[in-house]
């Protein structure tokens, strides 16, 4: 098929992980795949300099950077549609952001299905985060606009999807599917000991965290559990990664004691990643937004890790408590301690939680290549 893939994103972080992944998936699958987006070029490449957004944000009134972010589409749809005109393509897939219409202007005008692409409930988010939103009615009309016109809308989340029925679409064009994990990328990594000995961290017991740490993660927690009788003394807490929180955690690490029981390996190349996850003997997800998927939690259980993480809605649609993870009652103030205490005093449950992660994979086939296969079945019109 062909797929005029669009999107609004032009970061490094997960968004571009997912977005890249999909193409590469669908491109795979012998499908063929051109992308329309502010910073594809000639080779498709994400990650151009965005700091003039960021400026232009502050810069402006919040009422005005919103209008222009709906003027975007426009300009979008304009891009869309000379691509739709050489290309001809069987559908659109596009990665939904707040005020972007342009894909629903392009089915309009030229009846091209549309399947929309979901990863958080926009409105809400950004009412509570990042100073809230001034033009609150228009950006609700926007995307509930959006999310009804789709042919199909792909919530990477059950509880995320009930956002999206909430704005009148069908359950029938609701289609959850989660983020995955590219099975080629993370084939390639060392076994435990090979890549804890390549680390320098031989003979620890290591608790590894995935991903740009900020203060919500919860791993201050970790922080201070492992200046606690109750961890093991070889523990080591092993962050993939770096973030806003990092000097605030090893601020606490220094004053705990603990300094040398925790390492930042800092931003990495995705490429990297996979080595150092494989050092993880417990896989930690302390805290999740409600109605996420997160990348990291594919990529601890298809390498086959011992998780920890909190028993909410979301993260309970993939993890089954004591089958593949070791899930906590959040709302218990010492839930995510008293956890990494039985696990990391029970070698034989890890191993157990490690198996049964790495079946989740297999039999919910939890990979990019296999989101591919599901939105290539729901545009040819059959069952996901």
């Amino acid at each position: 098929m062909k797929i005029l893939y669009h999107h609004r994103t032009a970061s490094r972080d997960g968004q571009a992980v997912h977005i890249e992944e999909m193409v590469a998936a669908f491109r795979s699958l012998g499908h063929e795949v051109r992308v329309v987006s502010p910073t594809a070029g000639g080779n498709g490449k994400m990650g151009g300099e965005v700091g003039w957004v960021l400026r232009l944000k502050e810069l402006l009134p919040r009422a005005v950077y919103e209008l222009l972010e709906l003027a975007y589409s426009v300009v979008a749809y304009r891009r869309l549609e000379r691509e739709a005109r050489a290309f001809e393509p069987d559908f659109i897939y596009e990665r939904y952001n707040l005020f972007l219409l342009a894909g629903v202007f392009l089915k309009r005008r030229r009846g091209i299905p549309l399947l929309l692409e979901v990863n958080s409930p926009l409105v809400h988010e950004r009412s509570l985060h990042g100073g809230g939103l001034s033009l609150r009615a228009l950006a609700r009309w926007a995307e509930g606009t959006a999310w009804r016109s789709a042919d199909h809308v792909l919530p990477v989340t059950r509880v995320l999807g009930r956002y999206v029925a909430e704005y009148g679409v069908p359950e029938e064009r609701i289609a959850v599917i989660p983020n995955g994990v590219n099975e080629a990328h993370f084939s390639g990594a060392p076994d435990a000991p090979a890549a804890k000995a390549a680390l320098g961290l031989a003979g620890r017991l290591v608790l590894g965290f995935t991903g740009f740490v900020r203060d919500w993660h919860g791993v201050d927690r970790v922080v201070r559990w492992l200046a606690t009788a109750q961890a093991p003394e070889n523990a080591f807490l092993l962050i993939v990664g770096d973030g806003p929180a990092r000097g605030k955690l090893e601020t606490q690490a220094e004053i705990l004691g603990v300094a040398d029981k925790i390492r930042f390996t800092g931003a990495l190349d995705r490429l990297d990643v996979p080595a150092r996850v494989a050092a993880f003997d417990v896989a930690l997800q302390p805290a999740v937004t409600a109605y996420a998927s997160p990348l990291k939690l594919m990529e601890y259980l298809y390498l086959g890790k011992a998780i920890v993480a909190p028993a909410e809605p979301n993260l309970l649609e993939i993890l089954t408590d004591r089958e593949n993870a070791l899930m906590f009652d959040a709302r218990r103030a010492r839930g995510l301690e008293d956890a990494l205490s039985i696990l990391c005093g029970d070698a034989a449950l890890r191993r157990a939680l490690g198996a049964g992660a790495r079946r989740t994979i297999d039999t919910r086939e939890l990979t990019w290549r296999g989101n591919a296969k599901k939105v290539i079945a729901l545009a040819a019109g059959r069952k996901a």
